[in-house]
């Protein structure tokens, strides 16, 4: 695994020794924190496309939602504003097809999630091309975990009356409303302020995303639920990337599903690195029980397969690649 310069705002360009203006620019917006996963992954990619043989894009990566939160990158892609993005748990807005991995627990591992790209990317592929995204990779956002500041959540009663921050996603709202907590959609450059001010009590991501954006500095307890798995996606637009010329097309989709291995290495080191240091900050940390979790979860199982065309087909083809996991 390559050392990537974790670098926030500022350019990650090649040393090609071509003319600048003979290269394709290419702007990579995510809301990842500095030292959050996501932008390991925006740098990687970045330094494998700039690095490429001939020069023929560079990569300018800016993090920290700079060039706008995860709905708005989204818009900027179709307005040619921003030619990468990487959205995770959005994507279930833009088609009800990524709303399965919203389901609780239906991912079992990363060997897992590798079965269910490279078996079904396609149906993936398809549904964000229908809205005119192409999506270039399957990389990762993470296994999420709840904070908060009030109690450890050791199964869902206990976040009975929780003010928790989700995404913006009707299947997480549905999950934890469910589950008793009180799901507040919230942009995630909102949240550290919100904790902070007490505005909400707790909120759910995986692990680098906490540790990144300090929420250890103001949230008391850390229970490891483990409860979805999210996805992320380099994604661009399907008209922006008609645009590009057949090398620049070959160097990124090389280097976009190249990076997925970088990805999924770098998650887990940090998924072994992370919880010591959180304790360290002193959050408490405690192990959930994930099969409460998992009883709790079935109606939701039964709402989505009723209710999204094909969606217990989604379900039963992402479950039956578990074997083995």
């Amino acid at each position: 695994m390559k050392a990537t310069a974790l670098l926030t705002g500022i350019a990650v360009v090649a040393l090609s020794g071509i003319p600048a203006e003979a290269q394709t620019v290419l702007k990579f917006g995510h809301v990842g924190a500095p030292g959050s996963l996501f932008e390991m992954s925006a740098n990687e990619f970045a330094r494998c496309v700039n690095e490429a043989p001939g020069g023929v894009a560079q990569v300018q990566v800016f993090g920290s939602s700079q060039l706008g939160k995860d709905s708005e990158l989204l818009q900027k892609l179709k307005l040619g504003q921003v030619q990468f993005a990487l959205p995770s748990s959005v994507m279930s807005s833009v088609s009800d097809t990524f709303g399965v991995f919203e389901m609780p627990y239906i991912i079992q591992d990363r060997a897992h999630m590798k079965r269910v790209t490279d078996e079904m990317g396609d149906t993936f592929k398809d549904a964000a091309g229908a809205e005119g995204y192409r999506i270039l990779g399957f990389w990762e956002n993470g296994f999420r975990n709840i904070t908060n500041n009030t109690r450890p959540i050791n199964k869902p009663e206990d976040l009975d009356g929780i003010k928790l921050r989700t995404p913006k996603g009707e299947w997480r709202l549905k999950m934890f409303q469910a589950y008793g907590a009180n799901p507040t959609p919230m942009a995630f450059s909102e949240v550290f302020t919100a904790l902070q001010t007490g505005v909400i009590d707790g909120q759910e991501n995986p692990l680098a995303q906490i540790w990144s954006a300090k929420f250890p500095e103001v949230q008391k307890y850390l229970s490891m639920t483990g409860h979805v798995y999210t996805p992320g996606y380099i994604t661009t637009s399907q008209q922006q990337y008609d645009g590009w010329s057949d090398e620049v097309k070959a160097v990124v989709d090389e280097c976009a599903v190249g990076t997925q291995a970088f990805v999924y290495e770098t998650a887990a080191q940090l998924d072994k690195d992370l919880v010591g240091k959180i304790q360290e900050m002193g959050t408490a940390v405690n192990e959930a029980d994930k099969q409460a979790f998992i009883d709790a979860s079935k109606p939701i199982y039964e709402e989505f397969a009723t209710s999204v065309e094909g969606g217990q087909d989604l379900i039963d083809k992402i479950q039956s690649l578990a074997k083995g996991s």
